[in-house]
């Protein structure tokens, strides 16, 4: 990055005030945004999160996620304060990406201007807002892997004193600690940290190493084995009914809508401007080309995968704002409101959410399979709290497909690890393994269109066979056949 001495005088706004603002924009996003219910993701975590927390059973021994084991903590910590809810995970996590927004701020300060930080502070914090970046997805890893890594950029590139490289590596090694995909953000910095001088570098990588050390014994301590974290976090999510498991046209389709057909292409005119003005490969560059090689390699092109790319963009998108201004008299209160107009997140979704807050709704029962096609989180909310209030706390309940929502909300403990269907082939074979072992004392099936169409025949073939075996139906809700263990003869 090079430093461009723009005259920002007329921008008197301050940082903070900005920030408390699109923190406020975001939470109105968060908690407004339809459907006002728990997701399919902050369920699993939550669910496996309670088993740690309460029940003791650690990850991967607790239920089956390909997440890291601190953000079960999260959910677990959240379950244990405050029972089955989303609202606290969502509030830390937009007190994290604030203090995300906060520091991108203070490496635009540093390298570009004093006020261009207020341009990349405005982009940046309004783009996270996007539906096409996961701007509900507050409670994410993404979230907690950016913001340390945007501290792991500002202590080892931005400060001079070359001990602050070896608090960048401990943020660095968190940020690796909630998501392995954030070793594209660590790679080009373990590079320009060897850059600036080999004692950074080998002090960024102490503290790269050091922080890793530290996750790795916590996990030793809590009992969380090592092996189960290699295959559940990494080998296991590749190859056929993996997370991964995609078609190359699929792959395609979500590679168009995530970079052509989405609100990332008002970055592409100002990327460019910055590729014309700095022709060397700095480290913005260098960044860059890290975090979009990691999203094509891991290939599924979520929402909130485009994320990582958000941070670079907004420092390129202000060290362009800040020539104009400089070289071409541009009013930077012009530009500032223009970046506030065209970076606002469009979505109306929040007003439709409030307006169902005022709309009841009763539909809680539905008898009639012929007429099942899909299910919501609310109505999956609506089972779960049946199960639970039907079930001792010491029952096993299994629900088939797609289901952790109904799976938390019931608050019982599913007789596998893979509470929530996953389509492995060793997946599946311990899925059956158990179910045979340890026989629950309900089982759910779905009624749903989707369960039909993405849950494999032979798997629902095998549940099917060890309901008609076992169980009789208890009652159907909202498009669920619900099961109970029959009692043997003569009790």
């Amino acid at each position: 990055m090079q430093a461009v001495s723009a005259n920002w005088k007329n921008i008197s706004v301050k940082p903070l005030t900005l920030i408390f603002i699109i923190s406020g924009i975001q939470l109105v996003v968060v908690f407004f945004t339809d459907p006002m219910v728990i997701t399919f993701d902050e369920s699993m975590w939550q669910y496996i999160g309670r088993n740690w927390i309460r029940n003791g059973l650690v990850p991967y021994h607790g239920g089956v996620d390909n997440k890291s084991p601190l953000i079960f903590l999260i959910f677990g910590i959240s379950d244990w304060f405050f029972g089955v809810n989303y609202w606290f995970p969502r509030v830390l996590g937009v007190a994290v990406q604030s203090l995300g927004i906060y520091y991108l701020y203070k490496i635009a300060e540093k390298t570009i201007g004093k006020q261009a930080g207020i341009a990349a502070l405005s982009i940046y914090g309004l783009s996270l807002i996007w539906r096409s970046t996961g701007g509900k997805y507050i409670s994410f890893t993404e979230t907690y892997a950016l913001t340390s890594i945007i501290l792991a950029v500002y202590f080892s590139i931005v400060y001079d004193r070359n001990r602050n490289a070896f608090i960048g590596g401990l943020f660095a090694g968190l940020g690796l600690g909630f998501r392995l995909t954030a070793v594209f953000g660590i790679l080009p910095l373990l590079l320009f940290t060897f850059k600036k001088s080999r004692i950074t570098g080998l002090l960024f990588i102490s503290g790269v190493i050091s922080s890793i050390g530290i996750l790795l014994l916590f996990s030793a301590i809590a009992g969380i084995s090592m092996n189960d974290l290699l295959f559940f976090g990494i080998f296991d999510n590749f190859g056929p009914g993996s997370a991964t498991d995609h078609s190359s046209a699929w792959k395609i389709q979500r590679f168009a809508d995530g970079f052509f057909y989405s609100e990332i292409i008002l970055f592409y005119p100002a990327v460019v401007g910055y590729f014309i003005l700095v022709r060397k490969l700095d480290f913005l560059k260098t960044w860059l080309a890290s975090e979009f090689l990691g999203i094509v390699l891991l290939g599924m092109y979520d929402r909130s995968h485009f994320k990582n790319l958000l941070p670079v963009f907004s420092l390129m998108s202000a060290f362009v704002v800040g020539y104009l201004i400089e070289n071409h008299q541009v009013p930077p209160k012009m530009i500032l409101l223009g970046i506030w107009i065209v970076f606002f997140p469009r979505t109306f979704e929040p007003l439709y959410a409030i307006k169902k807050l005022f709309i009841s709704k009763n539909s809680l029962v539905n008898s009639n399979p012929d007429t099942a096609t899909d299910d919501n989180e609310i109505s999956k909310k609506a089972v779960g709290l049946w199960i639970r209030s039907h079930t001792d706390s010491r029952d096993k309940v299994y629900i088939a497909g797609y289901s952790a929502e109904i799976q938390l909300y019931s608050e019982r403990v599913s007789p596998s690890i893979f509470f929530n269907i996953t389509q492995t082939s060793y997946a599946k074979k311990r899925l059956l393994d158990d179910l045979t072992a340890n026989r629950p004392a309900m089982v759910v099936l779905p009624l749903s269109l989707k369960y039909r169409q993405s849950v494999d025949a032979g798997l629902r073939g095998a549940v099917d066979s060890l309901v008609a075996m076992d169980y009789q139906l208890d009652t159907i809700i909202n498009r669920y056949d619900i099961f109970r263990l029959r009692k043997p003869m003569g009790r």
